[in-house]
């Protein structure tokens, strides 16, 4: 699947942490309208000027959170775990039944000081869980972009070969979510099932975390037999 999938914004708050960056390059490739949003308009702006460099032909905004989210229907929350519960009360007079969440975020234990090889408990079931749970009424989350190196995504030079596990409650979601991730060359989307599913998802961040430093490299999942 090659192509953008709308013409419409693409919103990642937490753009200007490196995953969310990596994302915001790879998808203004596409062509898609990107808008990065922060909690700092100053350097949402600052991290817009620096993918419209790194990528000319893309179209980047940045503007702060609840600015950000108001023209896209889908919304990709790419913020550390500690910040997760406060981006989404900041942003509840903001998302609306129309906005459609693909939560990234990964309970790292390097959230609490912690090791980044292991995870929290999240009393949710998982991270997406509790965005869900925090969302108002009427908002979808959708799991995504969790195994996927920040560092290769930026590196626009690097050919992508990944895929990349979706969990959602409704498949329509999950197929928007899917078309999305298809846009980005190198990159399939494998459907995983319920939301509830992100709790084992989630956890697999911090397995590649251990593989790529106890083997000095960037690796990423492929699920063979589809």
């Amino acid at each position: 699947m090659t192509g953008a999938p709308a013409t419409s914004p693409i919103c990642i708050v937490g753009g200007t942490g490196a995953l969310g960056f990596g994302l915001a390059l790879r998808l203004g490739q596409t062509g898609i309208p990107i808008v990065i949003g922060s909690r700092d308009r100053h350097r949402a702006q600052e991290a817009a000027e620096r993918a419209a460099e790194a990528v000319p032909s893309g179209q980047y905004v940045g503007l702060e959170n609840h600015e950000a989210v108001k023209d896209a229907e889908i919304v990709i929350l790419s913020v550390p775990f500690r910040n997760q519960s406060e981006t989404l009360t900041n942003l509840k007079q903001t998302l609306t039944a129309d906005h459609l969440v693909v939560d990234a975020t990964v309970p790292l234990a390097a959230a609490v000081s912690g090791r980044a090889t292991r995870t929290l408990g999240v009393w949710q079931g998982s991270a997406a869980q509790q965005a869900q749970e925090m969302a108002p009424d009427g908002v979808r989350v959708v799991s995504a972009f969790h195994t996927v190196s920040a560092s290769l995504l930026s590196d626009l030079d690097h050919e992508l070969d990944e895929d990349i596990l979706i969990c959602g409650d409704r498949k329509e979601d999950k197929g928007k979510v899917a078309e999305l991730i298809g846009a980005i060359k190198g990159l399939r989307a494998v459907d995983c099932g319920a939301l509830e599913m992100a709790r084992i998802v989630e956890q697999l961040t911090a397995l590649i975390i251990s593989i790529n430093v106890r083997n000095k490299v960037r690796a990423g999942i492929k699920i063979t037999g589809l």
